[in-house]
This record gives structure tokens, C-alpha cells and sequence, in this order.
């Protein structure tokens, strides 16, 4: 039986012949709990952020090229994206080895920092998956992760991974919280923290965001975007509650001059903008993604290994950057 026809206009003809404004019922539906559950957030008329195209390009390569590179996926209590970025990888040519971080007993914590040990040492990429590690305790988001990465014995192999091999790094979402709270990114090494330095905190909002959201490649620095063009936008999920990016304006402005900051949201125009609707942090400079100087360290706020199988269905636009692709290709013959 059939219902309606599907029209270009966005508003609904009755068979009376009265007309419906499809903008102004989603006004009338969201308004009555606006005030409870907000869906919108205050943004100054003038705070407009800067459009970002960085000329910085990828000017590394790994001094020997290799067959499937390894990836180490560590596990930790409130990871919920490893299968997915494991199936990524593997459907790219990797070969992923997930390692769980075990904590119920000191003895358990003693073996698990030895594993991870090993598996760093072996690996040619490192890839930290979303979820919410610890409960995302203590006090905030990724510093579970980054109290066991700061563990001396992770830290020297972290340390030499990166300094005397060709290795990558990843972090998406709970994984870019880990990195920046270790100081990977945007600085390249773990460091000590303080009050200076970039961090992630809550969603502008107060809650957190799910939904899709465009953002724009505004650096070709990392080869992690090796097969994606500057200026491409593309449509990938988000989900997260500490998402906003926060930093002075000189450490974003080094950040920019760098080519450290890899895509922005944007918006149907292809603006970065505050706007909540394709904005969902309310992060600065639109920021989704960071990476260290040299670009082998990447840190993303958005979902990209829950498209790289086509199964996201009715939505326009590119779903997938191929960050996987590039980063196993980085190392093959």
C-alpha cells in the first residue's frame, strides 16, 4: 500500500492540501524537553572558527619496508571497539594481536604490563580502540590507560618504539583521550603533564554526543591520511562525552603552523564552525583530530572502524577515509 511519494521540498502535502514544514514540526517536537534535555548550546556570534588547509605533506617512510605489518591492540576493562578496529586492520592486509589488560590481582597487573611489553617490541603499529577504559576513572577519560602506559617498563618500550623503530601510532576516541593525556599527542613522546598543555574534557553540551558528523582533511602531514585528499570531507560516526578540545590560541596557532591539526568539523558548506549540529564537542578550532609533529602519531575523536565494512546505510557521503589501508600500506614492499 502505498503511503506517499518522497519529494524534493522539505515539508509534507497533506491530501487536503495543507502543508507541513518539516523544520518547524522538529521545532515543535524538541521544544516542550529543550529546557530539560538541551540539544543546543550558546555560541557568540563572532566566535567563528578558522578555516584550516594546511601545504605541510608526509615527508617519512619507514627505513625498511616490510610484508603485513603487526598491530598491537590493547584491551583494557571498558574497551568496546577492538573487534572492529581488529577486522579493519586485518581486511587491510594487518595482522592485529589484541592483548587484555588483566587487573584483578596484583599478580594479573604484573603479567599484563609484560605482555604489553613484548607486544610493543614486536609490533609495527600501535592502535589504542574506543570504549570507556577503568569507567573512564580516575577522574576522567584515557588516564586509566595512560597510568599503565606510564608504567616504566611500557614507557622505555614506548619510548624506543618510537625513537628506533618506524612504528605508528593510533588512538580513536577513548584511545585520542589516552594519547593526549600521555602528551603522544601533539608533543610525539610521554611527558608530564600540566596545566599548559592541550587536553580533552566534557562535551560543550555537558552529555554525551552520538550522532554522524562531517569533518574536513585540513593536513596531509600524517600517513595515516596517505589515501584520502586535502579538503576531502567525510560523514563518520561519533561517540563520546569528553570530546572537547582545549588549548590556548598559541599553542592551537603552533599546532596549525605545524599541520598538526588533521581534520575539522565542518558544515554543509565545508566551514568549520561551533555550530552543535556538526560540531558535537564544541572543541576549538573545530578540532576532530591531532597529530604528534613528525605525523605518526594520530589521535581522532570519530568512529571510523565502525564504516569500513559498507554498513552504514542511508546516509550521504564518503564513510570512510581509509586510515587502515594507509597505515598498513605504509609498510609494505
Amino acid at each position: 500500500m502505498e503511503l506517499g511519494k518522497t519529494i524534493e521540498e522539505a515539508q509534507i502535502e497533506l491530501p487536503n492540501g495543507e502543508v507541513l514544514d518539516l523544520d518547524e514540526l522538529i521545532q515543535i517536537w524538541e521544544e516542550p524537553l529543550e529546557k530539560v534535555f538541551p540539544t543546543k548550546t550558546k555560541t557568540a556570534l563572532n566566535d567563528v572558527p578558522p578555516n584550516i588547509l594546511s601545504n605541510k605533506t608526509c615527508n617519512i617512510a619507514p627505513k625498511n619496508k616490510l610484508g603485513a605489518p603487526r598491530i598491537f591492540i590493547p584491551v583494557f576493562p571498558g574497551t568496546n571497539a577492538e573487534y572492529d578496529v581488529a577486522k579493519a586492520f586485518e581486511d587491510a592486509g594487518g595482522i592485529p594481536e589484541m592483548v587484555v589488560f588483566k587487573n584483578r590481582t596484583g599478580r594479573d597487573i604484573e603479567e599484563s604490563i609484560l605482555s604489553f611489553e613484548k607486544a610493543i617490541k614486536k609490533s609495527q603499529i600501535i592502535m589504542i580502540p574506543g570504549g570507556s577504559s577503568g569507567g573512564d576513572e580516575p577522574d576522567g577519560s584515557g588516564k586509566f590507560i595512560g597510568t599503565v602506559f606510564r608504567d616504566p617498563r611500557i614507557k622505555e618500550a614506548i619510548d624506543t618504539y618510537l625513537k628506533e623503530t618506524d612504528g605508528l601510532m593510533l588512538g580513536i576516541c577513548n584511545g585520542f583521550q589516552a594519547l593526549i593525556k600521555l602528551g603522544l599527542v601533539p608533543y610525539g613522546e610521554i611527558v608530564d603533564m600540566n596545566a599548559g598543555r592541550p587536553t580533552l574534557t566534557l562535551n560543550r553540551i555537558g552529555r554525551g554526543q552520538s550522532k554522524f558528523a562531517t569533518t574536513k582533511i585540513t593536513s596531509k602531514l600524517s600517513p595515516w591520511f596517505n589515501k584520502v585528499n586535502l579538503g576531502d570531507e567525510f560523514l563518520i560516526p561519533i561517540a563520546h562525552g569528553e570530546g572537547r578540545l582545549v588549548a590556548s590560541d598559541e599553542v592551537l596557532e603552533e599546532l596549525m603552523a605545524n599541520g598538526q591539526i588533521a581534520t575539522q568539523y565542518v558544515d554543509t558548506n565545508g566551514n568549520a564552525t561551533y555550530d552543535i549540529q556538526y560540531n558535537p564537542s564544541g572543541t576549538k578550532y573545530a578540532i576532530e583530530a591531532l597529530t604528534s609533529k613528525d605525523g605518526r602519531i594520530l589521535g581522532r575523536m570519530r568512529h571510523v572502524e565502525r564504516n569500513y565494512r559498507g554498513n552504514v546505510k542511508n546516509v550521504l557521503g564518503n564513510v570512510n577515509d581509509r586510515i587502515f589501508e594507509a597505515g598498513v600500506e605504509y609498510f609494505l614492499k
